[in-house]
């Protein structure tokens, strides 16, 4: 997203604990839960994107709360006394998910206490927080975009998991892995996210599902991610149930002796992997103007030339992703 600003000529400050690397893009170092730092990185915008998150299948309710509410609310508060006129706030479909399949969906309103564990409560949360900001005296326009199952070259949320455990023999299929998903390819969420942010004033006070409208199977995608890296795509089944009945058992053993990385199940990832989510586009594509570029088969592609085609071995990344405005 930052690239494609400054591409067009637009003038990108970026918050994050790390460099950016991005070319031409301005760095401002910290913590979206400083608010003397926050307040730096939005003083003379004009716009702001709100990405950052903790993310993750586990860790203390206190963690994901202190991000991705108070962090929400800190880039909110400077926003609106450093005059920003467009807010894009960047949520997650999971924000109204309660376990059940969604066929065809909208973007129903965020739920904070159906939406399943602490990180699609807290950002459930974080997305009602940001929308009661929209029209208020001196506030920013505010739109909301929900991007689902982003992937591509470099994802370590994703991909690197994917590829990592299916490279172990530890990637199943949960039932019969035909329950139908949609994803969405990671140059597609940019542009969808820019989209929003130029669309902000016309359609500010509304959340859009964002996704490439092109759903699959998850043994579909699962075997296409992995044939991309050059390893081979899960060939055993785990029963559904008995996986989130697992999931529910690591969550609270973790709870007690958490590990160095992410669970190897929980019941909500049990449940994303098992039940249909989908999403209705019209009014997404129609309101923002915004149509995806690259399709999953191309984005496929995109990914086996990140890995050399043959597929090449990955680190695993235990980092989550760096809080960005």
């Amino acid at each position: 997203m930052a690239r494609a600003l400054v591409a067009r000529g637009a003038q990108v400050r970026t918050l994050q604990r790390r460099p950016s690397g991005v070319a031409g893009a301005e760095d401002v170092l910290g913590s979206v839960t400083d608010p003397a730092v926050v307040a730096r990185a939005v003083d003379g915008m004009a716009a702001v994107v709100h990405l950052a998150a903790k993310v993750s299948l586990a860790g203390a309710f206190s963690e994901f709360e202190a991000v991705n509410v108070g962090g929400t609310r800190t880039v909110l508060d400077a926003a609106q006394r450093a005059g920003v006129e467009r807010f894009v706030h960047v949520s997650s479909p999971s924000v109204a998910h309660a376990g059940s399949s969604l066929v065809g969906a909208g973007a129903p309103p965020a739920d904070p206490v159906r939406a399943r564990g602490p990180y699609a409560r807290t950002k459930a949360a974080a997305e009602l927080l940001a929308l009661a900001r929209d029209g208020g005296a001196g506030a920013p326009h505010v739109v909301v975009v929900r991007p689902h199952l982003v992937w591509g070259p470099g994802d370590t949320q994703l991909v690197e998991r994917i590829v990592d455990r299916a490279a172990r023999g530890r990637l199943p299929l949960l039932g019969h892995g035909a329950a139908l998903i949609d994803t969405l390819y990671v140059d597609n969420a940019a542009d969808g996210i820019v989209a929003a942010l130029d669309r902000a004033d016309a359609v500010h006070g509304r959340a859009y599902v964002l996704t490439n409208g092109e759903p699959r199977t998850v043994a579909d995608m699962l075997g296409g991610i992995c044939r991309a890296a050059g390893v081979r795509p899960p060939a055993w089944r785990v029963p559904a149930g008995l996986a989130r009945a697992a999931g529910g058992a690591v969550e609270a053993v973790w709870r007690v002796r958490p590990g160095t990385d992410e669970p190897p199940m929980t019941r909500f990832l049990a449940e994303q992997l098992s039940t249909a989510h989908w999403f209705d586009q019209r009014a997404t594509r129609a309101d923002l103007r915004w149509r995806p570029a690259v399709s999953i088969d191309e984005g496929l592609r995109r990914l086996a030339e990140h890995y050399g085609r043959g597929g090449v071995p990955v680190r695993r990344s235990t980092a989550s992703t760096p809080p960005t405005v």
